[in-house]
C-alpha cells in the first residue's frame, strides 16, 4: 500500500490534467460542431500540406538514411544494457516490434489502400493502378516509416540501459543537448507535445479502421451498421486492452505472439484458399522491385506544380502519421531492447517490420487487385458509385471459401492487433506520467487505466462527427509538424552523448592495454 502511495505521489500532474482536458474539450466540440471541426482542421492541413510538405519529405529520407549510417558504423557496436543476452528471444522481439506498433488499421489499408488511389483518377488505367497501386503501398508501409520508429528507439534505448536516466520521457533524450533545461518548461512542453500527438494518432487510427470492424461485424451477424455500434466496439476494444494492460509486459508479449499466430493464419486462408494464389505472389514480386527500383523519385517527388496532388494527399499525410505514433512506439522498442547491439536493433527492427507490413499488403492488397483484374468483382466500378469502401472490401472476403469465418477472422485479428498496440501505448505513456521511474518497474495500475480511458474520448467524438478520411488525415498531419522538429534535436542529442560514449570505451580500451602491458 506504502508503494503504491509512492508511486502516486511521483504522479506528474500536469502532464495527466492538461491532455485530459484538451482531449475531452476536443472530442466535445468534433461531437457537437462536426461540420465547424472538419473546416477548421482542413484549413490548418492545407496550409501545412501545400507550405510545409517539403519538411516532411525530406525528414523521411534523411532519418531513413541516418539509420544506415549508424546501423553500419562505430555507433552500431553500442550495447543497449549491461548484459549480452537479450530479455525476449529473437522471434518474441520481432512479433512485439510488429503487432505492439501496427494497429487495426494496417489491415484496413492493406485490404483498401491501393483502391482509395482510384478515388483521385492519378491512374488512367487499370494497368496503371495495377502497377503502382501496390508499389505505393509498399513504399507508404516500408523503410522510410520504420526509420522513425527505429533511429529513436536506439536514442530512448540508449538512454534508458547505457545512461541509465530513471525519467522516460519524451523530452529527457533532449538531456545531452539542452542539459538541466529539460527539467523547466522546455521538457514540460516537449512533454505535452508529445502526449498530444499521440492521442492525436490514436484517435485517427481508432476512427479509420473501427467502420470497417463494425461493417465486419454486421456483415456476419446481419446487422445494421450505425454510429452507435461504432462507439460500443469503441468500449468493447478498450475494456478488452485495458485488462490487457492491467497485466503488465507478460500481458503485452502474451498478446503478441497470439497476434501473430492469427494474423499467419489469416494470411493463409486469403493466400491459399482464395484461388489467386499465383496473382498474388507475382504481383507482390513486381510490386517491390518497382518500389525498390524508383525508391529515390517517390521519396523526393513534391509534384510542384500540384498535376495531381498525390504526394500531398498521401505520402505527406503517411510520414505525418507516422510521426505520431514517434512519440510511444520507439520507447517500447527501445525498452524490450536491453541486451541488443544498435546495429541488431535498426537491422532486425527492419526485418521484423518490413517483413509484417510487406507480407500484409502484399498478401491483402493483392487479393483484391486479382479479383479487379480477373473481373470477378468491378471494384473501382463500385466505388465510382459511391460504394462504402469497407463494404468494397467485404465483397471480396465473401468470395473466399467459407467466408463469414473468414470475416470473422479478420474481425479478430483487427481487434487483438488494436489490443496489442494500445496497452503498450498505454503502458508507455503511463511512463511518462512519472517525474521519475526507474528501469524495470512498472506505473501504477490507476495511471494505465487512467490513460486506458482517454484514449478512447477523442475517437469517439470524430466518429460521432463521421469525419471524412481526408479530415481524419488532417489530424494526423498537424500534430506531426512538431514531432519532426523535436525528432532532428533527439537525433543530435543521441550523436553527442553516444560519440561521448564511444570516447570513453576507448579510453577505457587504452588504458586497460596499458596496465596489461605494464603487469607483463
Amino acid at each position: 500500500m506504502k508503494k503504491d502511495n509512492q508511486k502516486m505521489k511521483n504522479i506528474d500532474v500536469i502532464l495527466l490534467i492538461l491532455p485530459f482536458v484538451a482531449v475531452t474539450t476536443l472530442g466535445v466540440l468534433f461531437f457537437l460542431f462536426p461540420k465547424e471541426s472538419v473546416v477548421i482542421t482542413d484549413y490548418i492541413r492545407n496550409i501545412l500540406g501545400e507550405k510545409l510538405g517539403w519538411f516532411y519529405m525530406l525528414l523521411g529520407l534523411g532519418v531513413f538514411l541516418t539509420t544506415l549510417i549508424v546501423a553500419f558504423s562505430k555507433y552500431g557496436d553500442i550495447r543497449l544494457g549491461n548484459t549480452d543476452k537479450p530479455e525476449y528471444s529473437n522471434f518474441q522481439w520481432g512479433a512485439m516490434i510488429f503487432t505492439s506498433t501496427m494497429a487495426a488499421d494496417i489491415l484496413y489499408y492493406s485490404c483498401s489502400e491501393w483502391l482509395m488511389y482510384a478515388e483521385g483518377g492519378v491512374f488512367n488505367s487499370i494497368g496503371e493502378l495495377e502497377l503502382w497501386g501496390p508499389t505505393y503501398a509498399l513504399f507508404h508501409w516500408g523503410p522510410i516509416p520504420w526509420g522513425f520508429y527505429l533511429i529513436l528507439a536506439i536514442a530512448f534505448g540508449f538512454m534508458i540501459h547505457v545512461s541509465g536516466r530513471s525519467k522516460q520521457k519524451f523530452s529527457e533524450s533532449l538531456r545531452p543537448l539542452f542539459g538541466n533545461k529539460v527539467d523547466g518548461k522546455l521538457g514540460k512542453g516537449v512533454d505535452l507535445i508529445a502526449i498530444f500527438a499521440l492521442l492525436a494518432g490514436t484517435a485517427t487510427t481508432f476512427s479509420v479502421a473501427t467502420p470497417f470492424l463494425t461493417e465486419g461485424i454486421c456483415d456476419v451477424f446481419s446487422l445494421e451498421p450505425s454510429v452507435t455500434i461504432n462507439i460500443i466496439i469503441l468500449i468493447v476494444i478498450a475494456i478488452i486492452y485495458t485488462w490487457a494492460v492491467l497485466v503488465g509486459f507478460k500481458g503485452i508479449a502474451f498478446a503478441a505472439k497470439a497476434c501473430v499466430y492469427m494474423f499467419l493464419f489469416l494470411v493463409f486462408w486469403v493466400l491459399f484458399l482464395s484461388g489467386d494464389t499465383v496473382y498474388i505472389v507475382e504481383n507482390g514480386i513486381t510490386a517491390l522491385g518497382n518500389m525498390v527500383h524508383n525508391f529515390l523519385p517517390l521519396a523526393t517527388n513534391m509534384d510542384p506544380s500540384r498535376s495531381t496532388s498525390f504526394t500531398q494527399d498521401w505520402t505527406i499525410f503517411y510520414w505525418a502519421y507516422w510521426l505520431v505514433w514517434c512519440t510511444a512506439t520507439p520507447f517500447f522498442i527501445g525498452v524490450i531492447s536491453k541486451g541488443r547491439t544498435v546495429r541488431n536493433v535498426i537491422v532486425g527492427g527492419y526485418l521484423s517490420g518490413l517483413a509484417g507490413t510487406f507480407t500484409s499488403f502484399i498478401v491483402f492488397g493483392g487479393f483484391g487487385v486479382s479479383k479487379q483484374v480477373s473481373g470477378s468483382i468491378d471494384i473501382v466500378g463500385q466505388l465510382g458509385q459511391g460504394t462504402t469502401v469497407p463494404h468494397i472490401i467485404l465483397d471480396a472476403f465473401n468470395t473466399l471459401p467459407l467466408a463469414k469465418g473468414a470475416i470473422l477472422l479478420l474481425v479478430a485479428t483487427m481487434i487483438i492487433f488494436y489490443v496489442t498496440t494500445f496497452d503498450t501505448l498505454t503502458m508507455v505513456i503511463s511512463i511518462y506520467s512519472y517525474k521519475n521511474l526507474g528501469e524495470g518497474k512498472e506505473p501504477d495500475k490507476k495511471v494505465r487505466g487512467f490513460w486506458a480511458v482517454l484514449f478512447i474520448i477523442l475517437p469517439i467524438g470524430l466518429i460521432s462527427a463521421e469525419s471524412s478520411m481526408h479530415s481524419l488525415q488532417s489530424v494526423a498531419i498537424i500534430a506531426a509538424l512538431p514531432i519532426g522538429v523535436i525528432v532532428i534535436l533527439i537525433v543530435i542529442s543521441f550523436f553527442k552523448e553516444a560519440s561521448q560514449h564511444i570516447k570513453e570505451a576507448d579510453s577505457k580500451k587504452i588504458e586497460n592495454i596499458y596496465i596489461k602491458e605494464k603487469e607483463y
